[in-house]
């Protein structure tokens, strides 16, 4: 089967192209697709060939690997997040003892804790 990778892929209308290892431009439509995968540029994939109204069509693709997400790529070296981890930590055990003596941060604190709560939870699941 030949290989290639996702040359183009628009996730709203359902179709792209991949860029065979061969040099053949091959139409991708959303059905072809295995279900629940998703794809986007580099993607690397496996698929059949027939030839449609238009050219050369996938069939029964198979993703192979995906592109390294931008997320992953700009994320904190492990040792870096490991400090902020217990940064945080620290935070939250003192919020916590707040909490337990019946009061809740002051706003502009509390949104602070969720903002930084939220960007270490997109790190950790890039």
């Amino acid at each position: 089967m030949p290989t290639g990778r996702v040359k183009f892929y628009d996730e709203e209308k359902g179709f792209g192209f991949i860029a065979g290892d061969d040099g053949q431009e091959v139409f991708l439509h959303a059905t072809a697709l295995p279900a629940g995968a998703t794809v986007k540029s580099g993607t690397r994939l496996e698929y059949g060939v027939a030839d449609g109204k238009r050219g050369a069509q996938a069939l029964s693709v198979r993703v192979l690997d995906a592109p390294v997400s931008l997320a992953r790529q700009r994320r904190m070296k492990a040792d870096d997040m490991a400090v902020v981890i217990e940064d945080l930590v620290k935070l939250l055990d003192k919020i916590g003892g707040d909490l337990r003596h019946g009061h809740y941060p002051a706003k502009a604190q509390g949104s602070k804790v969720a903002a930084v709560l939220r960007r270490v939870a997109d790190d950790l699941d890039a």
